[in-house]
């Protein structure tokens, strides 16, 4: 019975990781395409909840455990915004990196929304219900990172404006 599933299994898992990477791809691309002023982080739905507690929810998640162990694509194209906030020192760097937050936000809803039934679809039965279950479960896990990640940049951004604002106010 073992060997009747394999092929299955094998097949199956070989057209879900297409798939999976096919719109991976395309979401990326997209994404990179879009508009920055199109995504405001104050404004639904980026802005934070009011039962995300400022992104301290996530910490009882582990997020700080975990969110640096998945892939970033900043790290693997070059060009692409570096998701570290050490490495963004000005108002304006720090804007911008708060903006891609909500763009990496959108995208891996939108892979949840369009890829997901496409998976199903494609791997018929239990197997494409668990292959699709597992791809949303992924894709939430970068949905959490951004939704961490987001008011703490945005008070760094804050606080840069605030040294700027006191630092050109002390040399004039």
């Amino acid at each position: 019975m073992l060997r009747s599933w394999l092929p299955g299994l094998g097949g199956g898992l070989l057209k879900a990781l297409i798939l999976g990477f096919i719109g991976g791809v395309l979401s990326f691309c997209v994404g990179q395409a879009l508009p920055r002023r199109w995504f405001h982080p104050d404004a639904f739905p980026f802005r934070p909840f009011a039962w995300e507690k400022g992104g301290k929810i996530y910490e009882r998640l582990g997020v700080r455990r975990w969110k640096d162990l998945l892939p970033d694509m900043s790290r693997i194209v070059p060009g692409v915004v570096k998701k570290k906030a050490s490495l963004n020192r000005t108002p304006e760097a720090m804007a911008l990196l708060v903006r891609e937050t909500c763009v990496a936000e959108a995208v891996h809803w939108a892979l949840i929304v369009c890829v997901t039934p496409l998976l199903a679809w494609a791997v018929p039965g239990l197997l494409g219900a668990v292959i699709a279950l597992c791809y949303v479960l992924g894709n939430l896990l970068f949905v959490i990172i951004q939704r961490y990640n987001r008011p703490r940049l945005a008070a760094i951004q804050k606080r840069l404006e605030m040294r700027r604002k006191h630092d050109s106010g002390r040399s004039q």
